[in-house]
């Protein structure tokens, strides 16, 4: 997956997500869509409007963000994080980390599907990997030793994030197996939303790799039963607002003509994102909107480059993003 973030950026990876919208068509005075723009709009179209019943769960403050406002913007019913009425459970730590492991947060989300047996949306922000990395946290951190690094580059940093992977990949492995025992179609979008900004490489040279994180779609037993399928064409390099288009693939699930429209952009154009690449200066923001556009082969492509059905494709897509969070809102009635 393609981040428009480096060492930060979590929520607009998040609103990307929810909304199918690239935060690389705004306008970089509007650097955080949750905080500057969400509670001032009316009506938020997400895919939360495709549920009866929608959840938020972060093992955190819920205030990061302006969370505990967005998400009621975005039609979700409960948001469970620490300090919440709705309790965030297990609370299970891993050595010294004053973060909630991901084995907590996942426990969080079978015990949501048990209690609400009928069709849902489950959002899901972890906080074990966040920063620092450098607080020496895990008693067998040497067991996780990077070979060598970039210049510049704490070796010691990077050790401390592979070993808090290494417990991730055991966390998700569990969490697998527990919905594969469920008897209910249940499909999950994992993504990283950022790399953390221990790299000390070229961002004009490395910018693409620095942005790119890893990502996959999984539909348990018994959506793959009863028709979800696997797909591979397209996936080796997206963005976060591919996933709408690309579980609604998988599943083959019915779709809005606004879910169409984003098919469209998953299956036709490159992935998109901002600041990707820095500049000969080092500059990697700016006071033009600007989109970077990455092929299935993690290399940039110009605008220009793009065939004049895909330029009308963008156009539409840009068009639609504008009139719900900036224009006359056509499209509104729409939507729903």
């Amino acid at each position: 997956m393609i981040s428009s973030g480096y060492g930060g950026g979590t929520a607009n990876m998040e609103y990307m997500t929810l909304t199918g919208y690239s935060v690389s068509n705004f306008s970089p005075t509007l650097p955080v869509p949750y905080t500057q723009l969400v509670g001032k709009l009316k009506v938020n179209p997400s895919i939360v409007d495709s549920f009866n019943h929608a959840v938020a769960i972060h093992p955190y403050i819920g205030t990061f963000y302006n969370r505990t406002s967005v998400y009621p913007k975005f039609g979700f019913d409960k948001f469970l994080y620490l300090g919440s009425k709705d309790k965030i459970r297990h609370q299970h730590r891993i050595d010294r980390s004053p973060y909630l492991s991901d084995q907590t947060s996942y426990q969080n989300v079978i015990d949501q599907l048990r209690s609400y047996p009928h069709g849902q949306f489950i959002n899901l922000v972890t906080m074990q990997n966040h920063f620092p990395y450098s607080d020496h946290r895990y008693n067998h951190l040497k067991r996780y030793n990077a070979i060598s690094v970039s210049k510049g580059t704490k070796i010691d940093e990077v050790n401390e994030f592979s070993t808090e992977i290494h417990y991730t990949n055991n966390a998700v492995k569990r969490f697998i197996k527990q919905i594969d025992g469920i008897n209910r179609p249940i499909t999950i979008v994992f993504y990283g939303d950022h790399l953390p900004g221990i790299y000390q490489n070229d961002m004009a040279k490395d910018g693409v790799k620095l942005h790119e994180t890893e990502y996959f779609i999984y539909s348990n037993k018994y959506a793959r039963a009863h028709g979800a399928k696997n797909f591979k064409q397209g996936t080796a390099v997206v963005s976060p607002n591919d996933f709408i288009a690309m579980v609604a693939k998988q599943t083959n699930s019915k779709v809005t003509w606004y879910q169409a429209l984003l098919t469209d952009v998953f299956e036709k154009l490159p992935a998109m994102a901002k600041n990707v690449k820095a500049d000969d200066d080092g500059n990697t923001g700016g006071t033009v909107a600007h989109t970077d556009f990455i092929n299935s082969q993690g290399k940039l492509v110009k605008e220009s480059s793009l065939t004049k059905q895909q330029k009308q494709l963008l156009q539409d897509y840009r068009l639609v993003q504008y009139d719900v969070t900036a224009g006359k809102k056509y499209t509104l009635k729409y939507l729903k």
